[in-house]
């Protein structure tokens, strides 16, 4: 349970952090690839035992990690273009209702059971999600836009169930931290193929702040995913269970870090949702 809980805290550290960026006019992505780097640097830090580069490229997780690193930036790329083009309640639903994928998943390979009460509860968790993140208009105003929601939801759930599996059959516990750090630094290398094409390109101007928040991010990151994966470990629940319970989390206390620290107000649809995020934690746990 300690580790759900981190791993709910560093998360909502993530959202204020995040939520910074445009109050200080931070390009996010050249700072998410600065923050890969820094959190692949922080899991070196913590680490056990030296990094070998010639026995990581042999581990069962390797591959796991390079495609993680992939959809990481890739992920985060497709959310900043539906924040742009749809608006960020659209992004943030888009991420959020992706917990279906790991649940289902979660029935399908491991053969968990989903009794009726805990169903209602994961329904409940999907609807209480909309009403929660929709903090502001946004909608799928062309179908040609509809592209990239559909790419957030499937990247945020293809990073969930990806790691779920790795976890499960392919990384032991003494190897979270080093495949922690190897993902990142997989994310690092693809960020930064992507920011020297949009230099070459002439679409980038690089700032002293950028790199500052990416360090910021950095270690709170690295601990996000760290402890996301020692929570999958744990067992506390199945699967499905807990990616309800984390996600939902997630988006209640990031929304209360909203109200507390940005003065953000919420709608009579935002409370809504809050009330029927903590019935259906209920249900799910029951």
């Amino acid at each position: 349970m300690i580790y759900l809980l981190l791993s709910i805290l560093f998360n909502a550290v993530l959202f204020v952090i995040i939520k910074l960026f445009a109050k200080f006019n931070i390009d996010a992505l050249q700072a998410l690839v600065v923050n890969y780097f820094v959190a692949f640097l922080v899991g070196l830090f913590f680490l056990d035992s030296s990094i070998v580069p010639t026995e990581i490229i042999t581990e069962d997780w390797f591959k796991g990690s390079i495609l993680l690193g992939f959809v990481f930036i890739s992920t985060f790329y497709a959310t900043t273009l539906t924040s742009q083009r749809n608006g960020l309640s659209v992004a943030s639903v888009a991420s959020k209702m992706s917990v279906i994928i790991p649940i289902t998943l979660g029935v399908i390979l491991y053969n968990e059971q989903l009794g009726f009460i805990k169903i209602i509860g994961i329904l409940l968790a999907l609807v209480a999600v909309y009403f929660t993140s929709k903090k502001e208009t946004g909608e799928v105003q062309q179908a040609s836009n509809l592209l990239y929601p559909i790419l957030v939801f499937i990247g945020a759930g293809t990073i969930d169930a990806s790691l779920k599996y790795l976890q499960t059959f392919h990384v032991p516990s003494n190897k979270i931290g080093l495949f922690s750090s190897v993902t990142f630094f997989c994310a690092f290398s693809v960020g930064i193929l992507t920011i020297l094409f949009l230099t070459f390109r002439g679409k980038i101007q690089f700032s002293g702040r950028n790199i500052l928040g990416g360090i910021v991010l950095g270690l709170p990151n690295y601990f996000s995913l760290y402890f996301l994966v020692k929570m999958l470990e744990a067992k506390a629940f199945e699967s499905a269970t807990l990616f309800t319970i984390h996600n939902i989390a997630i988006v209640i206390v990031s929304t209360f870090a909203g109200i507390l620290f940005f003065k953000e107000r919420i709608s009579m649809r935002n409370a809504l949702g809050i009330g029927l995020a903590l019935f259906a934690l209920f249900l799910v746990t029951y």
